[in-house]
């Protein structure tokens, strides 16, 4: 008698999965007063129409999986919401009213059937066990597209950041701006460096004056790679160092006495025509 109650409300939710994905997505939509594209919500439908049909066809099933368009909607949305700049709290805010529509919609159902609360809180514990699978594929998703995000965009800001502008023939400045993390004094050596050995330079001025912030550490990398580019027969000279800069590098003990160091970028080029 249970699993033929059970059987009817599988065949009502495969029979019904459009309609009944429609009316959870309205009612989502509708309680958190939310406007979103037409276009996201036929998307959203049609995931849930899949979803309701998983539902019914797995109500037989003891084993905890979801549909795999589940896993690649849910992925979606996050990767979306990443690259906006969003938060991941803009869609994980949609699961409580999800779950309070599913439930009322299940309740509805299983009423209807005459099931019994046992057949009743099964079907709704499965529905919760997906939607968790769901949120938990939506934050791992945001996360691993956040940090690529982020990742690129500290490329980008080290690229734009440390350009290497060629004043004279031998001669070239880097104007240095922002503050100097372990990534961009990182980029410098790896990528800024071999730059400056192919032209050829005899001087290199590196600018700080746009600098806001550098501590001891990333001090003495940045004394490293100037002891690099000696080797290299390129000579460092060093221009625009604030008073509270040039007060971290001295009481980090840090010997800065084989490096030139000017006021402006233009006293150091009057130095070099001397």
């Amino acid at each position: 008698m249970k699993m033929t109650l059970i059987s009817k409300v599988t065949s009502y939710l495969i029979d019904n999965s459009e309609a009944l994905a429609e009316e959870v997505v309205d009612g989502v939509l509708e309680s958190m007063r939310l406007e979103i594209p037409e276009w996201e919500r036929k998307q959203a439908i049609s995931m849930y129409e899949k979803l309701i049909n998983f539902l019914g066809n797995s109500l037989f099933c003891t084993e905890k999986s979801v549909p795999d368009e589940l896993v690649t909607w849910s992925k979606a949305n996050a990767e979306r919401e990443a690259f906006a700049g969003g938060d991941i709290s803009e869609i994980i805010v949609r699961y409580p009213p999800t779950r309070i529509i599913f439930t009322e919609l299940l309740t509805n159902i299983a009423l209807t059937h005459q099931l019994s609360l046992e057949q009743l809180a099964f079907i709704i514990k499965r529905i919760n066990s997906i939607l968790d699978i769901s949120i938990n594929e939506t934050i791992f998703a945001f996360e691993r597209r956040r940090d690529e995000i982020i990742k690129e965009t500290e490329k980008e800001m080290a690229e734009l950041s440390a350009p290497v502008v060629p004043l004279l023939d031998d001669v070239a400045v880097i104007p240095l701006i922002g503050s100097i993390d372990s990534y961009r004094a990182t980029y410098i050596l790896e990528n800024v460096v071999p730059k400056i050995a192919d032209l050829d330079l005899t001087y290199l001025i590196v600018d700080f004056s746009g600098i806001l912030f550098i501590d001891i550490a990333i001090a003495t990398y940045l004394l490293q790679i100037e002891k690099m580019l000696r080797l290299l027969g390129v000579n460092t000279i060093i221009t625009g160092i604030r008073p509270e800069l040039a007060q971290t590098v001295i009481q980090g003990g840090i010997d800065m006495s084989s490096v030139q160091a000017f006021a402006t970028v233009q006293q150091a080029l009057k130095s070099i025509d001397n």
